[in-house]
């Protein structure tokens, strides 16, 4: 009996097209009625997720920002702010990157200090509320994570900058130009384990689907780990289930066969 279910969006739920496929609705919909939690388990910012579902954003539960802030029904379940101090640290040693940019992600928004046409056109995409400053020590907020937007390629560039961070934070490569600093064990696992605890469920009546590696500790956290097909092979090797991939329509469809088999 599964009582709940979690995606991440990109590469995951979302083709290649940045599209949901039509048939996901008619299963919500089935969800819904077994009282099936379902969690859009992403990177993104919440107000960005929020409007991308606001039909149905009453009825779902957000993890995001990569498990440091959670939202359902309108209510805030969990917030997993980083000490500012070492957001501080962290962000001096982004300047250090090359061909690599900031975005210190706070609670309220997210907050830039450059400019450029294709880091602004990368922010557009995921950061609903969002503000140009002129120094970071401007911003007023809880900050969930400091991102480094890297087109050199995070995992190579980026990642190993922060190698004296990799004991005392959350440093996660979450997508081929992002890597994310979070506190330390605020994810997207830590967040479906307070969940489940909140919940009172029990590990075999959770899923979860995800495709890059700040998906990793999400599927050490449910019972149902399902790797996409264009998965990174590190989640592969964590995961129990494979789905066919982003552009198959892979989580709809192993949604339904769960289903199926709890009819």
């Amino acid at each position: 009996m599964i009582k709940f279910i979690a995606t991440d969006m990109d590469g995951t739920l979302l083709n290649s097209q940045n599209e949901i496929h039509p048939s996901f609705y008619e299963t919500f919909k089935k969800l819904k009625e077994k009282d099936i939690i379902f969690a859009i388990a992403s990177g993104r910012q919440y107000y960005n997720l929020a409007k991308r579902f606001e039909e149905l954003k009453d009825d779902l539960m957000f993890i995001a920002e990569n498990g440091t802030f959670v939202m359902y029904k309108g209510e805030e379940v969990l917030i997993n702010a980083l000490d500012k101090q070492v957001a501080k640290e962290l962000i001096e040693v982004g300047r250090q990157i090359d061909n690599a940019y900031i975005i210190v992600c706070g609670k309220k928004a997210a907050y830039i200090e450059n400019t450029d046409e294709r880091f602004v056109e990368q922010v557009q995409k995921y950061y609903e509320s969002r503000q140009v400053v002129k120094s970071f020590d401007e911003v007023d907020d809880d900050i969930l994570k400091v991102t480094i937007c890297d087109f050199s390629g995070s995992e190579k560039n980026a990642y190993p900058y922060y190698k004296d961070y990799y004991e005392t934070q959350q440093v996660s490569v979450s997508g081929e130009i992002w890597l994310d600093i979070t506190a330390k064990g605020a994810n997207k696992g830590y967040a479906i384990e307070h969940v489940k605890k909140l919940f009172k469920l029990e590990h075999e009546q959770t899923a979860a689907f995800g495709d890059y590696l700040n998906d990793l500790e999400m599927m050490q956290s449910v019972y149902h780990s399902f790797a996409m097909a264009n998965a990174h092979e590190q989640l592969k090797q964590v995961s129990r289930f494979m789905a066919k991939s982003n552009d198959e329509n892979g989580v709809v469809e192993k949604i339904e066969e769960l289903l199926s088999m709890m009819e």
